[in-house]
């Protein structure tokens, strides 16, 4: 064998490995394949070993995994007229790789821009309170929003989220200021309630006293009692005096009634004796 002979061998095997390197496509499992044939669908591949005809066919690969996709800030303004910078994060896949390579140029980018677009929209749509306080509402109809315009695109939004909300700091020290407020009289409510439920235990007591007068002397004692233990000072308590002295004037009263009743009845058993 010449010279020429080895050259030309050489040249076709290294064309037939390069016709065999074209010719061979590995479709990874989360994956699929979308086969052109000189320039027309004529189908899908799945994972696994996959052959075409090089310079014919062309087989663009479609991720079918889930993807993450940051929404930037966006300043948007609500309906009662707030500023606000909202972010959001939004997760979406590929349902149908035909759709995804021929009814759109750039999935990611067409998302990422409508997914702005509609996050100003639907904000807007809302006051801050709302906004504030109906994330879960927001994230569905901003979901929905995105699925209905991507499904023509062979791509399903799966989750939207806000993420970050950022207030001016004017309308921060408002918010602080209705929430100290609020704060404030919750308190007051609160101590109401305690004073009014004491004073109709009080009353309850004083009706108790009322009925039993030497009950508050009793409680007056045991006061001073108390006062007497935890300080040791000298401590001036005013008593009731009148009612004082009528109560002991009865129970000399009391005391000489017994006492005169006892006098016949001692004498009357001398005389027995």
């Amino acid at each position: 064998m010449d010279l020429t002979s080895v050259v030309i061998l050489i040249v076709v095997v290294i064309l037939l490995l390069t016709l065999a390197r074209m010719s061979i496509r590995i479709v990874r499992q989360y994956e699929q394949g979308v086969l052109f044939r000189l320039g027309r669908v004529v189908g899908v591949r799945l994972p696994g070993l996959r052959f075409i005809i090089p310079v014919i066919d062309r087989l663009p690969l479609v991720s079918l995994r889930i993807v993450t996709m940051p929404i930037q800030s966006q300043g948007i303004i609500t309906q009662d007229n707030v500023s606000v910078d909202i972010s959001a994060v939004a997760y979406y896949r590929v349902v149908d790789a035909v759709k995804s390579v021929v009814a759109i140029e750039n999935v990611a980018a067409a998302i990422n821009q409508i997914a702005q677009t509609t996050l100003r929209k639907v904000v807007g749509r809302h006051s801050l309170d709302q906004t504030l306080s109906e994330t879960e509402r927001i994230n569905s109809d901003i979901r929905e929003i995105l699925d209905a315009l991507t499904l023509e695109w062979g791509v399903e939004v799966t989750l939207v989220e806000l993420k970050d909300i950022q207030l001016p700091e004017s309308m921060k020290r408002a918010m602080a200021r209705q929430a100290e407020a609020e704060r404030e009289k919750r308190a007051k409510i609160i101590a109401a309630e305690g004073e009014s439920i004491a004073a109709a235990a009080l009353g309850a007591a004083s009706d108790i006293m009322m009925a039993h007068p030497l009950a508050l002397q009793l409680r007056n004692l045991q006061s001073l009692v108390e006062i007497g233990v935890d300080k040791n000072t000298t401590v001036v308590f005013p008593a009731p005096l009148m009612s004082t002295i009528g109560e002991l004037s009865a129970f000399l009263a009391r005391e000489n009634q017994a006492a005169q009743a006892a006098a016949p009845a001692s004498a009357t058993a001398i005389k027995a004796a």
